[in-house]
């Protein structure tokens, strides 16, 4: 799932479930069992302790064999943030060539890790990654911050800048990639600058509006859909209220209760059930009650990548209960 931009309270439970709680060293047998194969590297003269392999460019594909090397060791130096990823994820392809871009534009004071999960499994399991896109900043050795979706450029930039201001006096090769003039300030775009704004303050309704704002002007901005369409996700998880399953259970023929239900199940990482939900009252009624279920129950799909196997099972019993 593309969780919602700017859902505080998601990224700070991923986070928070990540930051000095994960064991990096997990992977470190399997990633030098192919390392041991091979002599170590001589001590330079001074006998001081090699750096970190180095690869060239601000984007590295990494393995699990690799893994220890690229991106725990490396993150002893300068920031790493890894990028989960795969080839059938339609909000991967929309994150990944912005992570690109960024990472090239900081001049070496932090590195992109791309890892294809399908390929290397247990690194997404290492850091309990429950969908994809999720991005994790390494530093020092540990995860210090996450998130989860294909947030907006404006959004990335503002979660790197502070990851680097926070790491600068721990890692030297920030300061060293500053100083040899790295990095490129490209100014926001203050169309989504007002958006995020809106967003961090609570203001759900200017929000959707500044992002509407953009949509007149570029119909077919597809970071400014993915967002408009997050935001009134959210906007509607949030009012449901905690107790709104309760209610839904407690009155199957109560509509509203059933679709602000099926919302606040999805945002609780139970997308199964929300959808679920909604496909059992698209069941039992008719006329314009269905109409208004399916269109809210398409619109929770759209939350996730198309070809995630929970959204194309509740597409074929949608259908089934349709027809």
């Amino acid at each position: 799932m593309t969780h919602p931009r700017g859902s505080a309270s998601k990224t700070a439970a991923l986070s928070a479930a990540l930051s000095g709680a994960v064991d990096l060293s997990a992977l470190k047998a399997r990633a030098e069992a192919p390392r041991k194969q091979t002599p170590a590297p001589p001590l330079p003269a001074d006998g001081a302790a090699p750096a970190a392999p180095a690869t060239a460019g601000a984007v590295i594909d990494v393995t699990e064999a690799t893994f220890q090397a690229e991106v725990v060791e490396r993150s002893l130096q300068q920031l790493v943030v890894v990028d989960l990823w795969a080839e059938w994820c339609g909000p991967c392809k929309q994150l990944s060539p912005v992570l690109e871009r960024l990472a090239a534009e900081s001049g070496g004071a932090w590195v992109l890790a791309k890892v294809d999960v399908d390929a290397n499994p247990r690194i997404a399991q290492l850091f309990g990654a429950q969908s994809i896109p999720t991005v994790i900043a390494i530093g020092g050795g540990q995860p210090v911050d996450a998130f989860s979706g294909a947030l907006p450029e404006p959004e990335i930039r503002k979660w790197l800048g502070s990851l680097l201001d926070a790491l600068r006096d721990r890692l030297p090769g920030i300061k060293a990639a500053e100083q040899n003039g790295g990095g490129v300030e490209v100014p926001e775009d203050p169309r989504f600058t007002e958006a995020e704004e809106a967003f961090e303050r609570g203001d759900f309704a200017a929000a959707q509006a500044a992002y509407e704002r953009i949509l007149d002007v570029e119909p077919a901005n597809e970071e400014a859909k993915t967002a408009l369409a997050q935001v009134k996700f959210t906007a509607r998880a949030e009012a449901a209220g905690p107790d709104a399953i309760a209610k839904a259970d407690a009155d199957p023929t109560d509509l509203d209760a059933q679709l602000a239900a099926a919302d606040l199940e999805v945002a609780g990482q139970q997308p199964e059930a929300g959808f679920a939900r909604l496909i059992a009252v698209v069941r039992r009624t008719a006329g314009d009650e269905r109409n208004k279920v399916r269109e809210h129950l398409v619109a929770l799909f759209d939350l996730f990548d198309s070809a995630d196997e929970r959204v194309m099972k509740a597409r074929r019993d949608l259908a089934s209960a349709l027809y």
